[in-house]
């Protein structure tokens, strides 16, 4: 998918909402390791159930092994497909804004900026009175 076409600010929205994933990611800490143990689980399973068919025969409880931990390692593949191509495609969008040489403006520094700007103003405000008040005095 090209982004040479995107805008600036579809840019600039994806990357935060790709950053804000990124972060729940990281921060739940043990998920992934849970992730990767039910995936483990499901290999299990599937072992399980093909050494009960060679032992037992052909039994509805070894089937369901297999069919259930097929879809459980299934699941993980498909999961973890995901999460490697939302990292890439979040430093495929990294590298486009460096390439168009955007500012990293993102919704909370825009409000903190307009906020400081304000800031500024007001106290160029009051100097401003305070200086025309010293000269009254005088």
């Amino acid at each position: 998918m090209s982004m040479k076409k995107w805008t600036d600010e579809e840019l600039i929205t994806t990357r935060d909402n790709l950053d804000a994933w990124d972060k729940r990611r990281k921060s739940s800490g043990a998920g992934s390791k849970m992730w990767l143990l039910t995936a483990l689980l499901g290999a299990f399973a599937i072992s399980t159930g093909v050494a009960f068919i060679f032992l037992d025969g052909i039994d509805v409880m070894s089937v369901i092994l297999i069919v259930m931990g097929a879809v459980t390692c299934f699941s993980w593949y498909r999961s973890d497909k995901q999460l490697k191509d939302n990292i890439g495609f979040l430093a495929e969008i990294n590298k486009e804004i460096k390439a168009r040489k955007l500012k990293d403006t993102s919704k909370s520094t825009n409000k903190m900026d307009e906020h400081i700007k304000e800031i500024k103003e007001d106290d160029k405000q009051e100097s401003s009175e305070t200086e025309s008040q010293v000269t009254d005095k005088k």
